[in-house]
């Protein structure tokens, strides 16, 4: 709807190629953050909602390493952490190379 805006916000969401997954519960702060930037990216991706639902957390936690908090953001498959790992990543320049890798 706003696209014209991108190249004024420097948005390429036409690069982003990655294949990417987030699990979240719906009203976690750092779930809504780490999806936030996402967005602003103009990542497509595939959001887990697993609110109090036990089986979908333990698979989660058995694709991340064990860890059970939430957000759990996986990049082509490739278990990258939580919210905050996700802006590290962004900081250090380093997340949007991540994200314009195509999925094999």
């Amino acid at each position: 709807m706003f696209d014209f805006l991108n190249p004024i916000l420097n948005r390429h969401p036409e690069r982003m190629k990655a294949e990417v997954e987030i699990y979240t519960w719906q009203t976690c702060p750092f779930c809504i953050r780490a999806k936030l930037l996402l967005w602003w990216k103009g990542v497509n991706f595939t959001e887990y909602k697993i609110d109090g639902n036990e089986t979908a957390r333990n698979n989660m936690a058995q694709r991340a390493n064990g860890s059970k908090t939430v957000p759990q953001i996986f990049v082509n498959n490739r278990h990258l952490g939580g919210c905050d790992d996700l802006y590290n990543l962004d900081a250090k320049d380093e997340l949007d190379t991540l994200l314009m890798q195509p999925s094999k």
